[in-house]
């Protein structure tokens, strides 16, 4: 058995009621691998923020390489976290994870 991406496998654990229809659930894994770049204070305090947020950023990248629901003829992409905004693969730019970098400090309160 080749070695299964994490967001696969999160995708999968997701569909464990009905295992066939785990790429419905990429979407929901790339939701909550997006929430969980944002580390708690256990976690900071034991790890790098920096490479933690690097492993995620890459774990997001996976989900274009991993088949997703055709639930939405002609769809490609997902939604931002809260799964209000849908997005296309390049909505953003052509790094595929954009979309999570957004760091308070980065952002523009005019």
């Amino acid at each position: 058995m080749t070695e299964r991406s994490v967001i696969e496998r999160l995708a999968r654990h997701l569909a464990a009621d009905a295992p066939e229809q785990w790429p419905e659930r990429v979407e929901a894994a790339a939701s909550i691998l997006a929430i969980m770049k944002d580390s708690d204070a256990a976690m900071r305090a034991v790890g790098d923020q920096g490479v933690w947020e690097r492993m995620i950023d890459a774990a997001l990248r996976e989900r274009w390489t991993v088949p997703q629901s055709a639930a939405e003829p002609g769809a490609l992409g997902g939604a931002d976290e809260e799964g209000d905004m849908r997005l296309s693969p390049d909505a953003i730019s052509h790094d595929r994870a954009d979309w999570v970098h957004i760091r308070k400090g980065q952002e523009d309160y005019r």
